[in-house]
């Protein structure tokens, strides 16, 4: 979710017109069909904890019930999903919502469809923190002059990051961020390349278990904030409505499910990355609602235009099926 590359959003641009003018793909092998059996559909993932839910859900078999032949394919971010979501590749894709609205902006056809992961409404225990490591450093407005790693520049890590500092009465222009991976963040912090650091889990718990403390989180930003979310090319709602209806279906099944039953969502994420058993049993879960949270979908839409990732708010309602 996280690791969504503002990048793809420019690039698809225009491929999103010239697979606009294309018309769908009829090969049943891909994404179609056989006579009479249920709808062969993709869906570009990425292997973090956030889309627990759709392997949960494919495991219990609710997409089956609606029909779908699910197949789940990974890739490293938004950069691979969205142009493939556009051009008809994959069905479905997963992101988290600021490059979805980034990506709105630059009139790519996308539409969100389902709910994918939000904050725990507990800012003191969320899946997200931003971790410090020197005792001197207390709260967000401590970390001007400091330098911060985020996974994604001018995405949904570090803009968060900027509105807790601003929150806390400090100048979030007085705060450097430098790209890091979250699985080199601790290193980063450890070595003081960096002062502050924002993970998600797993990589929070690893670094709670260090000593180090939290000053923020997602949940901080808004209690409830929508990370992420699932969807899929205008071009796909407008053949294949019914397929959308049925595929969010699926999904609000899923989420509920996932959100009931944490150990199994535990579980299955040992089975699609390479988190240990261990390491999995420690973790703080995201919230998993099933519908879309639109009031938090406009909180973030005001923050980016407050960073002047956006030039006017985002149109949620058109945004979102």
């Amino acid at each position: 979710m996280l690791r969504t590359r503002l990048i793809a959003l420019f690039a698809v641009t225009a491929l999103a017109a010239s697979a606009a003018g294309c018309g769908g793909s009829d090969d049943s092998s891909d994404n179609g069909s056989a006579a009479g059996g249920a709808d062969k559909v993709k869906v570009g993932v990425i292997p973090i904890v956030d889309v627990a839910p759709i392997y949960l859900g494919k495991a219990k078999g609710f997409f089956t019930k609606q029909n779908i032949d699910l197949t789940l394919e990974q890739a490293q971010g938004g950069a691979a999903i969205v142009p493939a979501v556009v051009s008809g590749q994959y069905q479905f894709g997963f992101s988290n919502v600021v490059s979805l609205m980034l990506g709105q902006s630059k009139n790519v056809p996308i539409k969100a469809v389902a709910n994918g992961n939000n904050a725990t409404a507990d800012p003191a225990k969320d899946f997200s923190g931003l971790v410090v490591k020197d005792p001197a450093i207390t709260r967000p407005k401590d970390l001007e002059g400091k330098t911060v790693a985020s996974n994604t520049l001018k995405n949904i890590v570090d803009t968060s990051v900027k509105d807790l500092v601003r929150k806390d009465g400090g100048d979030p222009s007085k705060v450097k961020f430098v790209e890091i991976g979250f699985p080199d963040m601790s290193a980063a912090l450890d070595a003081g390349r960096v002062q502050a650091i924002f993970v998600v889990e797993p990589f929070l718990a690893s670094a709670k278990a260090k000593g180090w403390k939290t000053i923020g989180s997602f949940a901080a930003v808004s209690p409830n904030l929508t990370i992420s979310a699932y969807f899929t090319s205008a071009q796909l709602l407008g053949e294949k409505a019914d397929l959308a209806k049925r595929f969010t279906e699926a999904m609000k099944e899923s989420l509920a499910y996932a959100d009931a039953h944490p150990d199994e969502v535990r579980q299955i994420v040992t089975t699609y990355t390479t988190i240990k058993a261990e390491a999995a049993a420690q973790m703080t879960l995201p919230k998993f609602a099933s519908d879309i949270d639109k009031t938090s979908l406009d909180t973030m839409s005001s923050i980016l235009v407050q960073e002047g990732l956006l030039t006017a708010p985002a149109d949620t309602a058109k945004l979102v099926q």
